[in-house]
């Protein structure tokens, strides 16, 4: 894994995502996320490589690619784990875990994900403002939406880290972007305005600077309201979610052999079929104890 300066202390390492680190010497490092499970061993030698130390990890969310070596780590360097309060909940066990998988079997969970299962040691604050952790001043921006407690840092050195709260250039062709709640998603989105810092870093491999990051807004928000419409263009008549999930893996290709990544796919298009119903571009009828789907009025 290369590892990348942003600005002063804050940098880089290279994985399948970006895990950014907040270095308080030569040594010691904080960790703003872990990375995925299945990178553990690169990640490790990657920090023995450049003679890193974790000394703490300030974690923006609980899913398997920014949380995977939590528990891990947590128990090797005996190090602090933060999260906040909806997070800690979610990762506090496997039927909790569930909730974020959705559509998955419990069993799978477990099999999969059970590297997710830990219990952090400080709960970041449920409001926007001043976190110190491990040694350093955070600031704590609540971006929730992609997850239930999701939130943005900024470290000393004014770098904001948005993780997964905004997609970098390089995914803003996306098919399904994976959000709990799309309108909370932009509303989050819209506080990364405004906030003045020197760089930005998106966890799926993006660092803008303070002149790109309106127009990176922009076109996150413009990738959302295409798939919304997208998708609400496929209801020709009354549907159930099943016929329209159907129709949206057609109209992207989303096709698998695998069950369940198309159980994920499903849990993406139900996100955004439940997007449309709370913004009135459809609504939900029933018929003989199945939920249809239709514009308003039809």
């Amino acid at each position: 894994m290369n590892l990348s300066q942003v600005n002063g202390s804050t940098w880089v390492l290279e994985a399948s995502g970006l895990i950014p680190l907040y270095r308080l010497d030569g040594r010691r490092v904080i960790l703003l996320d872990t990375g995925l499970a299945e990178e553990r061993e690169e990640l490790e030698a990657a920090l023995e490589e450049h003679h890193l130390l974790p000394a703490g990890i300030l974690c923006s969310h609980a899913h398997v690619d920014h949380c995977g070596n939590n528990g891990y780590f947590q128990e090797k360097y005996r190090i602090p784990v933060a999260l906040t309060l909806p997070e800690a909940g979610m990762c506090s066990n496997i039927l909790n875990l569930k909730c974020y998988f959705l559509m998955l079997p419990p069993a799978m969970v477990e099999r999969e994900s059970s590297c997710m299962v830990h219990t952090p040691d400080m709960i970041v604050p449920p409001t926007d403002g001043p976190f110190s952790f491990a040694g350093a001043h955070f600031r704590i921006v609540h971006t929730p939406g992609h997850s239930s407690g999701h939130i943005a840092v900024i470290t000393p050195d004014n770098v904001c880290y948005t993780a997964d709260a905004l997609l970098s250039q390089e995914y803003l062709g996306s098919k399904l972007p994976y959000n709990l709640c799309q309108s909370l998603a932009n509303s989050s989105r819209e506080k990364l305005r405004g906030l003045n810092c020197s760089a930005y870093i998106m966890a799926h491999r993006g660092i803008c600077s303070p002149q790109e990051i309106d127009q990176l807004i922009d076109d996150n928000q413009a990738l959302i309201r295409q798939r919304t419409e997208e998708i609400l263009e496929l209801v020709v008549r009354p549907m159930t979610a099943s016929q329209i999930i159907q129709l949206v893996c057609e109209r992207y290709q989303l096709f698998t052999h695998k069950p369940h990544r198309a159980l994920r796919f499903e849990r993406n298009i139900r996100f955004f079929i439940e997007h449309l119903t709370d913004q009135g571009m459809l609504e939900m009828t029933c018929r003989r104890g199945v939920t249809l789907y239709q514009h308003p009025g039809c």
